[in-house]
């Protein structure tokens, strides 16, 4: 039986490629995602263990809060210059390297600025007795070693186009600064090499930026050869002051970072493996498909193998042999692709801002043997109902003719399994529609679409018959006999034409459902960045951990063109039953940059000395106009403060501009242990220009850390992210339709292998080969658009319940059906359907008639 399915896998060499195609570009996607996983992974993991290689011990401040920091907005640490000779002074320690970090955000040779503002490192440069910093190997130059002196990481030099000798614009934290760039350095920090930017300058220049005099955020200890980290540890531990530094062994952070670095991967990887698992899904149809039609063109053969004492066993057991070598040699050229596709992926994602880190293509032994047991299990398991079938044909089936149809089986027990199934994830998905929390159902969100696409499937059979029946009569008026028969083909196997659909149907669900969500919630991201908001420009830290100097709002005031200027600036506070955030602003000025309709009390009450809060912050806490409460203000909401009384003075319609709460900015500063702004709010004569948002720029020293956005700005910014993981998703659900693509090429080439007499036939009483063309492209484009259909009428629903969740904590969520890209979905599917014809048709209209009357 083995040799019989060697033979029959050489024999249909033709008839199985485009199953193997499925099986491989399903397994490409899975053998590409571990091996790029790995890959990164394994390189971060490197560059982690080269930058600890000397750490034997690391010291580190213990941030705790507001003491952490003076009135000067600097931090204060108790790492200093004394605690760091006492370390060094410990047995078995080498030397103490002594660390100063921060942030600085630098300004290209355009002005604008380079990299995210979160990856901007900036640290000390500490030359030994050689006048060089082993930690930064010097590329070009040498190293800071004045206050007007700085260096920059190759890496960052070449993004801002900077070389040895220029003048680097810079900013920390408040105005412009400039320094002369001395030095070019090379580094292995893992932070540097996926696509930060790195400052350097020397020791005192760095406290003063970013700590005080003879304070450091880090001693890395090295040691002696053979010393033992682990007491050394508790050595350093000992001299630490209490609850204000920890230290922790070089082992012990290598291993953090190497769980750290896990976790990002496993994330990463668990996301790219659904979308493999949706192709390997899709494929599963093509693969059984396939396998049936093979089953009733070899009925005969299988019908002779029962007579001469093949049992049904033998019978499954050479259909699944060969399915599963079919598997194992898709499998391993998918391998061999997904390779490639692992390459190209980390490439595509580097030249769109990813930057991962350096380092060759991992491919482990587990990867291989994954990547082949997947191939194998999901086409046998595809074959498997299809081997049955095959078991049950009856030897004495070898004395009827090829021609003569196999009995067509009932589909009440499928439809009555479909109707439950669907029925079941439909009430699922309203059900959720009611709920307003997506994070604790998103697992009920996913199990309910999954029922519903199931039930769909399991019910296309029954849906064919009356949608096929509608393409017909337009085929039929259309293009006559041609358009009747392509009808009456899709409709002479409904199980078939369901499964060929069915492939194109979860693409395309996936595919609409994802658009629909996306244009809705770039829709509600635009109305939440003009709800309210009457100002033309908005002004911000682009570090949302640093705020605006409150000299920058009397700056931005003065300059021409500016009408009204409104601060912003915002508290923390914490109730009995949660916590929320207070807004501080100029209460005469705030109805000139945002409109604000209040359902209790009034602004002239809020003046008067009270806080006004938003509808939902209300019913959450079942405050109403003229309720005292009780609060404890908080620099963060983890902290704990002093209890306040405030009363509220008024209830308005939630405002994204005012955020839950406000008040007048003199009941909010006295709360804020550093007072400064969060936003300003400006608005500009005849609606602004370029020439007063130029002014706006430069009355804040065109620095790099602030952004001057208009409306238009803040659309941009907030499409920006959303296209992006639009796109990507959009990319890794092409692979699923390119996989029902070739399902659709595949069953229309087997139908016509099929359908040999009966084509040879209608040549014969006239039909010419231009009508058998015809009939076969019609017939793939009904089946095409009936998948479309479904797909997306399924994606729509999927979309509207999920977005009913959606839209209660994302209050300016909408729905919008983008009947553009809808008609393009469907305009696609008559694409596939004429180009996966192309070959099927040719194939047929070349047939020789009297040899395929003869045909047996």
């Amino acid at each position: 039986m083995l040799r019989t399915a060697l033979r029959n896998v050489l024999a249909h060499k033709a008839r199985l490629m485009m199953t193997a195609l499925a099986v491989l570009l399903g397994t490409a996607f899975v053998a590409g995602t571990l091996i790029f996983s790995d890959t990164i992974g394994e390189a971060a993991k490197n560059a982690s263990t080269r930058n600890l290689k000397d750490v034997a011990v690391s010291v580190e401040t213990v941030r705790t809060g507001v003491a952490d920091e003076n009135a000067d907005g600097k931090r204060t640490t108790a790492l200093d210059k004394k605690l760091s000779d006492r370390i060094r002074a410990l047995p078995g320690v080498r030397n103490v390297r002594s660390d100063v970090t921060g942030s600085a955000t630098l300004a290209d040779k355009d002005g604008r600025p380079v990299g995210d503002d979160w990856r901007n490192r900036a640290v000390n440069y500490q030359p030994g007795k050689d006048g060089r910093d082993a930690r930064y190997p010097l590329a070009q130059g040498r190293g800071p070693a004045a206050a007007d002196e700085m260096a920059l990481a190759q890496s960052t030099a070449k993004a801002a186009g900077y070389r040895i000798g220029d003048t680097v614009r810079f900013a920390t934290d408040g105005p412009v600064l400039t320094k002369k760039l001395v030095g070019i350095v090379t580094t292995d920090d893992p932070e540097v090499t996926a696509g930060g930017n790195l400052a350097l300058f020397d020791t005192a220049t760095a406290q003063r930026l970013f700590l005080h005099p003879g304070q450091f955020d880090e001693l890395v200890v090295t040691a002696h050869p053979g010393t033992d980290q682990r007491a050394l540890t508790a050595q350093v531990r000992a001299l630490l002051p209490k609850d204000r530094a920890r230290a922790i062994s070089g082992a012990e952070l290598a291993a953090q970072q190497a769980k750290m670095v896990t976790a990002q991967n496993s994330a990463m990887s668990k996301t790219l493996l659904t979308f493999a698992g949706i192709a390997l899904f899709v494929g599963v149809f093509l693969i059984a498909n396939t396998f049936t039609m093979l089953i009733s063109q070899r009925s005969r053969e299988i019908a002779l193998m029962r007579a001469i004492g093949a049992s049904r066993r033998q019978v499954v057991r050479s259909v699944l042999a060969e399915a599963g070598l079919l598997g194992l040699v898709s499998s391993a050229i998918g391998f061999a692709l997904g390779a490639g596709i692992a390459v190209g992926l980390r490439a595509v994602l580097d030249a769109n801002g990813a930057h991962f880190p350096d380092g060759p293509v991992v491919v482990r032994p587990a990867t291989v043997a994954y990547t082949l047991a997947v191939g194998v299990v999901v086409t046998v398991l595809a074959a498997w109902l299809p081997s049955r079938k095959a078991a049950k044909i009856a030897p004495v089936e070898a004395l009827n003719t090829v021609e003569a149809p196999p009995a067509p089986r009932s589909l009440v027990f499928r439809n009555s399994l479909g109707l439950l199934v669907t029925g079941v994830g439909v009430a699922v998905m309203l059900y959720l529609s009611t709920l307003d929390a997506i994070g604790d159902n998103l697992s009920i969100a996913m199990a309910g679409s999954m029922l519903t696409l199931i039930g769909m499937i399991i019910l296309a059979p029954l849906l064919s018959r009356p949608l096929v029946s509608l393409a017909g009569r337009i085929t039929t008026r259309l293009f006559g006999i041609s358009g009747k028969l392509a009808k009456e083909n899709a409709l002479r196997n409904p199980r078939r034409t369901a499964a060929t659909a069915s492939a194109l149907m979860i693409g395309l669900t996936l595919i609409t459902g994802m658009t629909v969500v996306g244009e809705s919630a770039q829709r509600g991201m635009d109305k939440m960045a003009a709800t309210g908001l009457t100002a033309d420009y908005k002004i911000a830290n682009s570090s949302s951990m640093t705020g605006l100097d409150p000299e920058l709002s009397k700056k931005v005031a003065q300059v021409p063109g500016v009408r009204v200027m409104v601060p912003l600036r915002g508290a923390f506070f914490k109730t009995g039953d949660g916590f929320g955030h207070l807004v501080g602003t100029d209460l005469a000025q705030l109805p000139a940059v945002t409109d604000l309709t209040f359902t209790q009390g009034s602004l002239d009450a809020v003046r008067a000395g009270g806080i006004a809060v938003s509808q939902k912050e209300a019913e959450e806490h079942h405050w109403k106009a003229g309720d005292q409460v009780t609060v404890e203000f908080t620099e963060k909401a983890s902290d704990t403060g002093k209890e306040t009384k405030l009363k509220v003075a008024a209830v308005y319609q939630d405002n994204p501009v005012v955020g839950t709460s406000f008040a007048d900015m003199s009941l909010v500063t006295p709360h804020l242990p550093r007072p400064k702004n969060d936003t300003l709010l400006v608005k500009a004569d005849g609606g602004g220009s370029e020439t007063i948002a130029e002014g706006i720029r430069h009355a804040l020293g065109d620095s790099p850390l602030l952004k001057v956005q208009d409306h238009a700005d803040l659309r941009r910014e907030t499409a920006g992210e959303i296209d992006m993981i639009m796109n990507m998703v959009m990319g890794l659900l092409a692979m699923a339709l390119v996989i029902a693509v070739v399902g659709v090429v595949n069953t229309l080439a087997m139908s016509v292998f099929e359908r040999t007499r009966e084509i040879g036939m209608l040549r014969a009483i006239g039909l010419a080969r231009s009508g058998i063309k015809q009939m076969v492209r019609l017939e793939s484009v009904v089946i095409s658009l009936f998948g479309a259909v479904l797909g997306i009428g399924v994606g729509i629903f999927l979309a509207w319940s999920g977005g009913k969740m959606a839209g209660t904590s994302f209050p300016t969520y909408e729905m919008v059906l983008p009947w553009g890209r809808l008609g393009l979905f469907l305009l696609i599917a008559l694409v596939v359907g004429v180009l996966a014809a192309l070959w099927p048709a040719r194939r047929a209209a070349r047939l020789n008639m009297l040899e395929a009357i003869g045909a047996q």
